[in-house]
Parts: C-alpha cells; sequence; structure tokens
C-alpha cells in the first residue's frame, strides 16, 4: 500500500517524492533501479527522480526506506587505489605524458592524488573518461 501525502502551498495542491533504497547499500555499490523506489515526502537536499540515481555508485551506507542524499553518491569508480595509470599534464603547447600511482579511487571528474612513478613527487589529477589523470597545477 502506498501513502500519498498532500499538502497546499500558496493555495495550490503540490506533492512531491523523495528516493530511497530498497535494501541497505554498502560504499562502492553500484545502484540499480532496482535498488530504489520512490515514497511520499519532501526534503531538501534529496533525489527525487530515480533516474538521476540508478548507475550512480555509493560513496557511503545507504540505508532501506532512508532519502538519499546529493553528497551520499557519485559517478562509479574507474580508477581504484594502488592501480597504474597514465597522467597528462598540458599548459600550451608543452604536452608532458608519465606513468603514476592512483592514491585513491575516483570516478570521471573526481579530484584524486596521485604518485608520479619518475619523480615520486605526489601530484593532483582529475580523472578522466579513458580513465587516465589530468595533472593540474
Amino acid at each position: 500500500m502506498r501513502w500519498l501525502f498532500l499538502f497546499f502551498v500558496g493555495g495550490t495542491m503540490a506533492c512531491a517524492d523523495v528516493v530511497t533504497p530498497t535494501r541497505t547499500l554498502r560504499p562502492g555499490t553500484v545502484i540499480t533501479t532496482a535498488d530504489l523506489r520512490t515514497v511520499a515526502g519532501t526534503q531538501d537536499g534529496m533525489f527525487d527522480r530515480i533516474a538521476d540515481v540508478a548507475g550512480q555508485e555509493a560513496r557511503v551506507a545507504l540505508y532501506a526506506g532512508r532519502p538519499i542524499p546529493f553528497e551520499s553518491i557519485g559517478p562509479p569508480a574507474l580508477v581504484h587505489r594502488n592501480q597504474i595509470v597514465p597522467l597528462h599534464f598540458r599548459t600550451g603547447a608543452l604536452t608532458i605524458t608519465a606513468e603514476g600511482r592512483a592514491l585513491e579511487r575516483g570516478g570521471i571528474g573526481d579530484r584524486v592524488r596521485i604518485m608520479n612513478l619518475s619523480s615520486r613527487a605526489t601530484l593532483f589529477g582529475f580523472v578522466q573518461d579513458d580513465g587516465s589523470i589530468k595533472v593540474t597545477q
């Protein structure tokens, strides 16, 4: 049985849903549509569409029946800790390519720490869609 709560805002009727997991999801779990449902309610900072959550990765434990906050999920990790990854640094016409070791895991667009294998210097970069790291200054 599904409950629908209605409330009035400025003289008009409005209702909203929030997305909740159907089971407890551990950090690192890639979320599928079968793991999700919507329940009536509204909260700021929580997802309201299943399509926005499906295919993402849980960054923290998500508990069944609790709304999913924006910051608790993200893109699935492409780079894992201790993985050897290609590093790319570009400035103007200069391009430097090297190998590095990821010091943390990250998905597309995440900022991660990496170690240049040649110099042993610790750098920061952003994970690209091909799994390489674009090094920043």
